[in-house]
Formats: C-alpha cells, structure tokens, sequence
C-alpha cells in the first residue's frame, strides 16, 4: 500500500471514530480508552515510513480537534524481545500480517518516534517498561490511570 493512501486510509477512520464514538462518549462524561490514537499515524507514517511530520500534526489536529488524549501510556520494549512475544501471540491460522512482516528496522524508527514523542509531552505520555513481568506493567499502568482520575 502506498504510505501516503495509508496515512489518509487511518486518518478518514480516526475522523469516523471520534465523530461516532470519542466526541458523543465523552459529551455523556464518559471514560474513553483507546489503544492506539493519533501517536501511532505521527510514528507508523510519519517518522517510520517518512512522510511530512507537520502535516501528519496538521491532520491530526484537523481530524481530533478537542478530543486530545489526557493520558498516553507508551508500554516500551526493545525489537528483539517484541518479535520474540509476536511468536507466541494466538492468532488465526496463516501468515503475519502486512505490519508485521515489515523489516526490524522499520520497527526500530517505531521505537524511536513514540520516545521522542514522549520527551516532548511527559505529562501526557508516560513510559512504561514493558519488558518487566506482567504484573509490574499492571501495577505501573494503574498508578498512572490512578493518578490521572484521582
């Protein structure tokens, strides 16, 4: 798929969303949780495959408008560890799919565009380790949402 279809292809489905689903829940004082939101576009399209970061911002910005992540939980790890735990996912019978069968280095500029994401916006982005044993994680992923909610 050409990266720039793609950007447009996530950005019209973020649209539809929060238009749909984030704006409405959250107009009903609604908690919305996501796992990916518009981080994933400004790393996956912008610093991964190479298209125009200011742009990537501007449409995002275009397409959320208010509806701004309070919250960003980044549960970091390392590439080698990542393709390790892919290998023992459940998934359907067959191939990898489109993502997954991008090369390691793709995944290392991945890495890299949500930690400089997170430097930049410490108070909304928090890192978590996410090599550490499960239940660490869930303990630091609490402390967070706790924080946050009071």
């Amino acid at each position: 798929m050409d990266a720039i279809a793609e950007l447009l292809l996530f950005e019209a489905s973020r649209a539809q969303l929060v238009a749909e689903v984030i704006r409405p829940s959250l107009a009903k004082g609604a908690i919305v949780l996501s796992d990916r939101f518009y981080d994933s576009t400004t790393v996956y399209q912008g610093v991964a495959r190479g298209l125009d970061g200011s742009f990537i911002r501007m449409v995002n910005e275009f397409v959320v408008k208010e509806c701004r992540p309070a919250l960003t939980l980044l549960l970091d790890i390392d590439i080698q560890t990542s393709l390790i735990r892919q290998m023992r996912r459940v998934r359907p019978v067959g191939e990898s799919d489109r993502m997954e069968r991008l090369p390691s280095e793709f995944f290392v500029k991945v890495r890299e565009g949500y930690r400089e994401i997170a430097k930049e916006e410490p108070d909304r982005m928090k890192v978590i380790d996410g090599s550490q044993a499960e239940e660490q994680v869930e303990e630091q992923i609490w402390f967070q949402v706790n924080g946050l909610l009071g």
